[in-house]
């Protein structure tokens, strides 16, 4: 009983062993093992779909989904995916996803293994990126799951150069995840912190790159005065389609003194410039809740 207690404490000390080196700490844990799963692409002969799937450290079910080039998969190209056993692999910075399985008319799977590279965590930590330290938003998750995570979007040393080139504050892992996934980079957080929002944070870019907002339609905005001084006012023309050339039609129509949410009102109810000007014509002081009414005909009633 005492040799078997031994011999698992010894395997534990393997699998988990934390070495200690100035101010760094280089994690050496068991690799990440799991199942692939791919479909070769019909629209782009050069790109295949690869799922990665594989349990987590608290027993749950991870399963990460991407399109690749063949051109990053090394030993893998497309003829290949017809028919036949394969062995590939996807190497990035943070570490080496070797995979080994069969393709069949396009569709393969197959198992796969994933080697972290421990110098990409030091490289990472002397940027003030910790990825020893679990994610605030997944408090679960292992050195080994960030750093797979890492090599499936591509994380590298140079974007968290870039980054940290815009200087932003408090940027952590996550926020070189949500990069990664959006595509933000220093002159993209750069540009938006020059059209008068210094204070954005990663989640106000992220929302900027999934509405697409740019450091152009700010400049457009706020030419038109209405309402820019908000991020979120920004955000919300975008998810009801508000475009400077609709300000601009309203404000000729005369309606000069509109808050953000009168525009957003306007627009969902497809208030536009011609009806502005019909209504303007039996009634020049019409107001926005009036001309809202009747457009969606309810007023009178």
């Amino acid at each position: 009983m005492r040799r078997d207690i031994i011999k698992a404490g010894r395997s534990l000390a393997f699998l988990f062993i934390i070495f200690i080196f100035g101010s760094y700490i280089i994690v050496a844990q068991s690799e990440i093992t799991g199942e692939w799963t791919a479909k070769a692409s019909d629209k782009s002969p050069d790109k295949i779909y690869l799922s990665m799937s594989r349990r987590t450290s608290d027993n749950g079910k991870n399963q990460n989904g991407s399109t690749f080039e063949y051109s990053e998969l090394q030993g893998l190209s497309r003829e290949q995916t017809a028919g036949g056993s394969v062995r590939f692999s996807l190497v990035r910075e943070a570490g080496t996803i070797e995979c080994e399985g069969r393709f069949e008319n396009g569709k393969g799977s197959g198992t796969f293994r994933f080697v972290p590279n421990m110098s990409y965590v030091s490289a990472m930590q002397s940027r003030g990126f910790d990825f020893t330290k679990s994610r605030s938003d997944r408090s679960s998750d292992t050195t080994e799951e960030r750093l797979l995570a890492a090599a499936l979007i591509n994380v590298t040393v140079a974007q968290a150069d870039d980054l940290r080139s815009a200087n932003f504050d408090n940027l952590d892992v996550g926020d070189l995840f949500k990069a990664a996934i959006f595509k933000i980079d220093g002159k993209f957080m750069a540009e938006m912190k020059a059209t008068g929002f210094p204070n954005l944070q990663m989640e106000d870019l992220v929302k900027a790159r999934i509405f697409k907002i740019d450091a152009d339609y700010v400049r457009e905005i706020k030419d038109m005065g209405f309402g820019a001084d908000s991020f979120e006012n920004l955000v919300k023309y975008r998810i009801f389609k508000v475009t400077p050339q609709y300000l601009s039609e309203l404000r000729a129509e005369g309606l000069t003194d509109l808050d953000p949410e009168q525009i957003v009102q306007l627009k969902i109810f497809n208030v536009d410039a011609s009806y502005v000007r019909e209504q303007r014509a039996k009634d020049p002081g019409i107001s926005v809740e009036k001309l809202v009414q009747k457009k969606i005909g309810v007023w009178g009633k």
